[in-house]
């Protein structure tokens, strides 16, 4: 059986591009269908080496808009026991943007959005990010009433003292 307008994703920007299609026809012929007609798709530059010169004009727009920023909240859903696919693709688009900028957490999800807090410390420590401790957990079923976001004192508490500490490290950067 063969696909006609399929293609492999390589799980790797880094630079040359060559070498991940030699290893991917390696892995080929352990695949039981035939993907010789398969498109290769992966990014030629990786965005720490871009020193914020994009191609899209989107990306560029988002270096802008992050790289004049002192300090960030991520407000984070948990989507399958980790971060959202599509924020962790927007954080990846960039590089020295964020480098060593204060960085703060919402979580939210069943559980409070905990496992994607964490592997978002573990993401952005590669970006030397000081990150709060201060963190605010939020349950999709007691801090959510009728679809509005309705958080009990606690909560409204947490969070005045984690943009407070935002605020404080942001000029401490």
């Amino acid at each position: 059986m063969t696909f006609g307008d399929s293609f492999i994703a390589i799980g790797s920007i880094a630079p040359g591009g060559d070498e991940h299609t030699e290893q991917s026809y390696q892995i080929r012929p352990t695949c039981k269908k035939d993907t010789r007609n398969w498109r290769l798709y992966s990014a030629e530059v990786l965005p720490a080496a871009a020193n914020k010169r994009y191609e899209n004009p989107r990306v560029q727009e988002w270096s802008r808009t992050i790289d004049a920023c002192d300090a960030f909240v991520f407000i984070t859903p948990e989507y399958n026991h980790s971060v959202p696919g599509a924020m962790k693709n927007a954080v990846d688009c960039l590089g020295s943007e964020w480098r060593g900028k204060p960085l703060g957490f919402v979580g939210y999800s069943a559980s409070g959005g905990i496992r994607a807090v964490e592997h978002w410390r573990a993401i952005m420590a590669n970006f030397e990010c000081p990150m709060l401790r201060t963190q605010l957990s939020l349950s999709i079923f007691d801090d959510v009433q009728d679809g509005v976001f309705t958080p009990g004192e606690r909560q409204a508490a947490s969070l005045d003292t984690l943009l407070g500490e935002l605020e404080r490290a942001a000029r401490a950067a």
